[in-house]
């Protein structure tokens, strides 16, 4: 269905902002409405998704919190 994986990253990201939820919702709606597993989805899972579903699991307290420093 998706050509590359920037395609798949770009419609997850677009069903989190229209339906205003996480991209982890996100993607677990987007396989609950194809009837797939996350499991196979993880190949189409670009750096940038990667990244906020990192970010969405630490909101979400399921990751611990990193510090950062600024320099």
């Amino acid at each position: 269905m998706f050509e590359t994986a920037s395609d798949f990253s770009l419609h997850i990201e677009t069903l989190a902002n229209q339906k205003n939820i996480g991209v982890v919702d996100a993607l677990l709606e987007y396989c609950n409405e194809n009837f797939i597993e996350p499991e196979e989805v993880t190949k189409l899972i670009n750096k940038s998704l990667k990244d906020k579903l990192e970010m969405n699991f630490v909101d979400m307290n399921y990751l611990p919190k990193q510090a950062f420093l600024d320099f």
